[in-house]
C-alpha cells in the first residue's frame, strides 16, 4: 500500500485528513500529516518529513503531497524525493487526496497519475448551468 504525508502549512494538513476520515467513514491506514508552522525551522521540519516517509514505507512507497510550491513544506520535499520510492506533488485538494486514497492498493506511479487527476478534474466552475445528479 503507498503511504500518503501531507506536508503542509498549518493546519491544512490535519484538515484534510478528518475531511477524508469523513468521507471513508474512518481515517485511512498509512497517511499522516505534517503541518508546518510559520518560523518552524526548515532542517527540523525536513528531519520530521524523512521519519514519517520511513514510518510510512511498507514496501509500496510515499506519496507526499504539499499545499504551495516554492512554500517551506515544499521546500523541504526537494531532497526527499526519490523517484519510484518517494514522489512529491504540489497543490493540494480534497478531490486530490480522495483520488490517491481510492487507488493507493496500485503502484505509486499510478497512484501520482490519479491524485494529478483528481485535483485536475476536481477544479470545476460551479454556476446555475452546471446541473448535479441528486444522491
Amino acid at each position: 500500500m503507498v503511504g500518503i504525508l501531507l506536508l503542509t502549512h498549518a493546519p491544512l494538513g490535519s484538515a484534510f485528513i478528518e475531511a477524508a476520515a469523513h468521507v471513508f467513514r474512518g481515517r485511512p491506514d498509512k497517511i499522516e500529516a505534517l503541518d508546518v508552522y510559520a518560523d518552524q525551522d526548515p532542517v527540523e521540519v525536513h528531519r520530521l518529513a524523512k521519519e514519517a516517509i520511513e514510518r510510512l514505507n511498507d514496501g509500496g512507497g510515499v506519496l507526499v503531497i504539499t499545499d504551495v510550491m516554492g512554500g517551506t513544506p515544499s521546500n523541504c520535499t526537494l531532497s526527499l524525493a526519490q523517484p519510484g520510492t518517494v514522489e512529491v506533488i504540489a497543490g493540494i485538494s480534497l478531490p486530490m487526496l480522495l483520488r490517491a486514497l481510492a487507488y493507493r492498493h496500485d503502484t505509486l506511479d499510478v497512484v501520482v497519475e490519479m491524485a494529478l487527476a483528481g485535483g485536475q478534474s476536481g477544479a470545476t466552475r460551479v454556476d446555475n448551468r452546471v446541473r448535479l445528479s441528486p444522491h
